[in-house]
């Protein structure tokens, strides 16, 4: 992994137990934290009240990351999905209050980035998607925004069935591909003359891609409008597929999951140089 050349330095020394607070401090300057307007704090999110001598990194705090890093006797936890996301219920009820109550429990913290984990150029989730996938970013794919979550890149020019293969290798599961070269004929026959010579389509090559990981997937209109020739994220919803064929740009639906254990893993072993503290990622299967 990369990591920044002028990270901000640890002040922590064996006399000087490691807290939460100056872990997600560290965390808060590295990332810039404080420059996003999100849907949820970022930073430490439940306070274990103990000093971190083991750390457990995760995409989601569930249930179950938060059993493994009890079995593993963690102090803290690191995720990228974190609790308290706007317009949820405020009550500390269900499966809310189980997961909480597990935490203080077990003086477990929990620390959690969203947008800033997504949108960092060096570790975060589409840098490091970028990286596993060959391609080359070359700027944002909203330029205007002091702080752009997506991003723009290039790779070798190649067919979607490449980068298909690419990304299945790269991600351990195939993703779902939406062509942009959708053929309308086959819904209709009445006015079809079989001796149309113009059927014959010559595949797309891509070379200019746009990318933002989890569930961006309405960003597709954007990267159409950026000339890209495809666009990659995790999610799909049913307009996607509509836009992608009437926009004239190929979608590939990585999964949302898949697509952004990059960037806790690069901040857990960012963390682990600089505290010299064990850091380990658990990857909880999640399909979607």
């Amino acid at each position: 992994m990369t990591t920044k050349d002028n990270a901000p330095r640890s002040t922590a020394t064996v006399h000087q137990p490691l807290t939460a607070q100056s872990l997600t401090q560290f965390c808060d300057d590295y990332l810039s934290a404080d420059s996003y307007k999100d849907y949820a704090p970022n930073g430490l999110q439940v306070d274990g009240g103990r000093p971190i001598q083991r750390i457990i990194t995760g995409v989601t705090a569930c249930e179950a990351l938060i059993d493994a890093a009890i079995t593993a006797k963690a102090d803290a936890i690191m995720v990228h999905h974190g609790y308290f996301w706007k317009g949820e219920p405020a009550p500390i009820v269900g499966m809310k209050g189980r997961r909480i109550g597990k935490l203080l429990q077990h003086g477990i913290s929990l620390i959690a980035y969203h947008l800033p984990l997504d949108g960092h150029p060096v570790i975060g989730n589409n840098a490091q998607l970028a990286n596993m996938l060959g391609l080359t970013i070359t700027g944002a794919l909203y330029p205007n925004e002091s702080h752009p979550v997506g991003n723009i890149a290039t790779c070798p020019p190649q067919s979607a069935e490449s980068l298909t293969t690419t990304i299945t290798q790269a991600l351990q599961r195939t993703p779902l591909h939406i062509s942009s070269d959708y053929d309308q004929s086959n819904l209709s026959t009445s006015n079809h003359s079989t001796n149309n010579q113009s059927d014959v389509t010559t595949p797309k090559t891509i070379k200019r891609v746009g990318l933002c990981t989890g569930g961006a997937q309405d960003m597709i209109d954007q990267a159409a409008a950026m000339g890209c020739d495809a666009f990659i994220s995790g999610e799909i919803s049913e307009r996607t597929t509509h836009s992608a064929r009437e926009l004239g740009i190929d979608y590939f639906a990585c999964g949302h999951h898949a697509t952004e254990r990059g960037g806790i893993q690069a901040l857990g072993e960012l963390v682990a140089q600089q505290f010299d503290v064990p850091v380990t990622f658990i990857d909880i299967d999640n399909p979607a």
